[in-house]
């Protein structure tokens, strides 16, 4: 059914609701993995691929931590970080790539920061055809 799982990671506390629900998905449905983090600060933003800062470091630090958490598991896993908008990388990656289902955590912000700050979660939901598994962090 999940053959292969997006799971996007923004790198804060708030990825283990979607780490720790996905870990028992992926057993059952004896899926493989991809972790995306996008990175959005100005380094990332300007050079892309190409850039060089601690931000990329401890982003790629962070994503081969909890690609080796699922690995130890049994789980396949890989890691890839995209650089630039958030919700433009998913999409696009889903879009280039594709998956089965892209599980993402949210923050859970309530109707006024919505509006104005819009949310990654949203935006992907309504750009992709593929299932789109939201948990909300506690």
């Amino acid at each position: 059914m999940y053959d292969t799982i997006l799971v996007t990671l923004d790198g804060t506390p708030t990825d283990r609701a979607i780490v720790e629900h996905v870990k028992q998905l992926a057993e059952l449905a004896q899926s493989q993995l991809v972790l995306l983090h996008v990175a959005d600060g100005w380094a990332a933003r300007t050079y892309g691929p190409d850039a060089v800062s601690p931000e990329i470091s401890e982003d790629t630090a962070y994503l081969e931590r909890v690609r080796s958490e699922f690995q130890s598991m049994g789980i396949p896993a890989e890691a890839e970080l995209a650089y630039g908008e958030p919700a433009n990388e998913i999409i696009k990656w889903v879009q280039q790539k594709g998956c089965d289902l892209v599980a993402m955590s949210t923050h859970g912000h309530r109707f006024l920061a919505d509006i104005f700050l819009g949310t990654t979660a949203s935006r992907v939901q309504h750009s992709i055809s593929v299932p789109v598994l939201l948990l909300r962090a506690k």
